[in-house]
């Protein structure tokens, strides 16, 4: 938008305070290459059109704004006479993209000091080498400190969450060994005790039975109900009278393992009525083998059944066999991640899943989105363990009109109003020194709002915390030319 173009006076420019160190020669140039220009209420440039301008206010009043998903976001507003805006990087040339970063209106009849792009970053060149290459060196050096220390973020991250993934793996793999072992142990004495059994004079009826009685028992495992302790107890104390009433030596031992596959009373009475009185002591021990391999064998495959299961969690939560950009369920991302953090949140923190199931699939990049999770998740944790580390982490979801709201509650301290409006800056942290880099929530906010037109949010009070993540249920049309976070 073009404004009425005014009488430049140099005497007026260099009461500005960018300018007021300037020699009259140089402000006679500055009024050559430059224009006074008046803007009635209105827009005076848009954010993402190609940055033309340096535009500095002699007086009015001032809005600048971003666009996030579909609104316009107000970050500044001032009648600050000498605020400046617009090509302010011009001095970095083709280095960067030099297109307007905000957008700018006034909201009454203001004046402006306006130089074409080209001719201030040739201003800045003559007049200022030395700040030129101090604002170069701050310009790349806090991009490039920024990312390093992103890129530590991620990969702390990702050391936190190996660590974590190995110590639950661990668990299942070390019990499939043990019960491996086992199982080898106890399939060698059923061998033995089979070869007892073949070693009496039974008819090939009698073998028939206990065979049969063999693989009902086996059925019997597979459907075993479970029991409570008090229940399990009982069954225990009457499974060991019969055994002892009947002649079976260390009753007592073999009781547990009967009660865990299912078997009661009921179930030896048909068994010791279906074999000859001799036979029964060394079918009761080969059946006791033939339980115990059952279970163990239910062991090691539960415990591989965890370990594929927590193999697919780390698979959803990196998504390396995924498309970058995809349609995804917000609950599978979220579960995965969870679970990834799971030895992180402890045993002392309840975790409460109130998921709207019925809310649809969103368009994202769901790695990016794990990373969001995690730092939110984690920063949850920490806020709990800060005041003795029992509490609730909730994760919510729900429709919030026409965006679906991702929520992580927590019963931590809150957040204090004075930090409220700091704690997405980068590089601040409340964490002690060593433990944070002040980048989790940034790059959060960067991804939620740059990369998905989302919005990201805190509500905060002592015992309730809550930060919230909205993301459109569609996807935006530049979706894939968005910046690198």
């Amino acid at each position: 938008m073009s404004g009425q173009v005014l009488p430049c006076s140099p005497e007026e420019i260099g009461s500005l305070f960018l300018f007021e160190k300037l020699s009259a020669e140089q402000l006679g140039q500055l009024c050559s290459a430059g224009r006074v220009e008046r803007f009635e209420p209105g827009p005076v440039f848009t954010e993402g059109d190609p940055a033309t301008c340096f535009y500095v206010l002699i007086e009015g009043t001032v809005v600048l704004s971003r666009r996030v998903g579909g609104d316009d976001i107000e970050v500044s507003r001032t009648s600050q006479r000498g605020v400046y805006a617009g090509a302010v990087q011009a001095y970095l040339g083709e280095r960067v993209p030099q297109i307007y970063s905000n957008s700018m209106r006034v909201t009454d009849t203001s004046r402006f000091f306006v130089v074409p792009a080209e001719q201030f970053a040739g201003f800045m060149e003559e007049w200022f080498p030395m700040a030129v290459h101090l604002l170069e060196g701050l310009f790349f050096g806090s991009k490039s400190a920024q990312r390093a220390i992103g890129q530590r973020e991620r990969l702390l991250a990702l050391g936190s969450l190996s660590a974590g993934l190995t110590h639950e793996l661990n668990n299942p793999a070390a019990a499939a060994v043990r019960a491996t072992e086992t199982l080898r142990e106890r399939v060698g004495k059923m061998r033995h005790k089979l070869g007892i059994i073949a070693q009496g004079s039974y008819t090939p009826e009698t073998m028939a039975n206990l065979i049969d009685i063999q693989e009902r028992t086996a059925e019997r495992v597979a459907k075993a109900p479970t029991l409570s302790p008090l229940e399990a107890s009982d069954r225990e104390d009457e499974l060991a009278d019969w055994l002892d009433d009947h002649g079976i030596q260390e009753g007592w031992r073999i009781a547990p393992s009967f009660v865990q596959a299912g078997l009661d009373v009921d179930w030896l009475d048909q068994v010791a009525a279906a074999l000859d009185e001799d036979m029964l002591p060394n079918a009761i021990g080969w059946l006791n083998y033939t339980v115990e391999t059952e279970l163990l064998m239910d062991e090691i495959n539960d415990s591989t059944a965890r370990i594929s299961h927590l193999v697919d969690a780390a698979k959803q939560y990196s998504q390396l066999d995924r498309a970058p950009y995809q349609v995804a369920d917000v609950h599978d991302l979220l579960d995965s991640t969870l679970l990834m953090l799971s030895g992180k949140i402890g045993q002392q923190i309840k975790v409460v899943k109130a998921y709207d199931r019925t809310v649809p699939k969103v368009p994202c990049y769901p790695a990016e989105l794990n990373q969001v999770w995690t730092n939110l998740i984690d920063n949850a944790v920490h806020a709990i363990n800060s005041v003795g580390g029992e509490g609730t982490l909730t994760v919510r979801t729900r429709l919030d009109h026409d965006r679906l709201l991702v929520e992580f509650g927590d019963t931590g301290p809150g957040i204090p109003a004075d930090i409220r409006g700091r704690i997405f800056d980068p590089f601040f942290t409340t964490k002690p020194v060593g433990e944070g880099t002040g980048l989790g929530l940034d790059i959060s906010w960067r991804i939620v709002v740059n990369k998905h037109h989302g919005t990201l949010q805190v509500e905060s009070s002592p015992g309730d915390t809550r930060f919230q993540v909205l993301l459109p249920l569609t996807a935006a049309g530049n979706d894939t030319n968005e910046e690198s976070v």
